[in-house]
């Protein structure tokens, strides 16, 4: 089980109130559905940062390493 850690946020009302609605509509705990509405968000986040990244690599703003190259050095062949 992971550790959790107590937060305090603040929240615009419009979103307060949704999810406010959609806990008791699901009878599930706010925290729940934040931390499962982020765990999406982050993964939308992934994908962006993987997206700028290739654009930069294939600007050549970023140097490219073949993998080969970095499993020799990681030892693993």
């Amino acid at each position: 089980m992971s550790k959790k850690y107590r937060m305090n946020i603040t929240l615009p009302d419009f979103i307060s109130e949704e999810l406010n609605q959609v806990s008791e509509e699901l009878q599930t705990k706010k925290s729940h559905i934040i931390a499962k509405a982020l765990e999406l968000y982050f993964d939308e986040l992934d994908l962006q940062i993987a997206e700028k990244r290739l654009k930069e690599a294939k600007e050549n703003k970023d140097e490219l390493i073949p993998a080969e190259k970095v499993w020799q050095e990681l030892g693993i062949e």
